[in-house]
């Protein structure tokens, strides 16, 4: 997740909560099972996220939680490689996919991923 206020704030459109509400009501919970907290809302805008390491990211063309543009900034603000896997999503786990990530792991590290199955 390269940019969790966005998450946040897209989450809280989705479930129909302005901002206000949040405050006031401090922890609301969604009826697609997330919780949103005013408190964690102000400590990611009070902490932003700083990379300071070389870094490598894998996304997927149909991520629904974090949209390309934004992880593309993020990637051209700290200098991260980006591959964009198309028909991926956010959690890669079909067999098609799980083969892209260890080919790309494989590509980005010399090594091979220990299989789970």
């Amino acid at each position: 997740m390269v940019n969790m206020e966005k998450l946040i704030l897209s989450m809280m459109t989705w479930a129909k909560v302005s901002e206000a509400d949040l405050q006031r009501e401090k922890n609301i919970r969604t009826e697609f099972g997330e919780d949103l907290s005013w408190e964690y809302l102000c400590y990611v805008r009070e902490h932003p996220v700083f990379w300071r390491v070389p870094t490598d990211i894998l996304y997927g063309s149909e991520d629904h939680l974090q949209d390309q543009e934004t992880v593309r900034n993020f990637a051209e603000k700290t200098g991260a490689s980006l591959t964009v896997m198309k028909g991926g999503e956010h959690w890669f786990h079909t067999e098609e996919q799980v083969a892209f990530l260890d080919r790309w792991l494989e590509a980005k590290t010399g090594t091979v991923r220990d299989r789970l199955d």
